[in-house]
């Protein structure tokens, strides 16, 4: 079976936990942090686990070798 090519943009926007969960980083944390709370701010460093059943399969389709980190 050949090879399958990854979807680079997908591979940078999500990452696997050690025990196999789909993660990804949290959205609109790169401008306009001045007028949010200092709790939100702490959270955009946090990943946050994909819940969706149907990202994951489209997720695991575009990246199939994406690593654990």
């Amino acid at each position: 079976m050949p090879k399958l090519k990854t979807h680079k943009a997908t591979s940078k926007r999500f990452r696997l936990s050690g025990n196999g969960l789909l993660r990804r980083t949290r959205l609109g944390k790169s401008h306009l942090r001045r007028r949010k709370s200092a709790r939100a701010k702490a959270e955009f460093g946090a990943l946050k686990t994909v819940t969706d059943k149907a990202l994951r399969k489209r997720v695991k389709r575009l990246a199939p070798y994406l690593k654990k980190k």
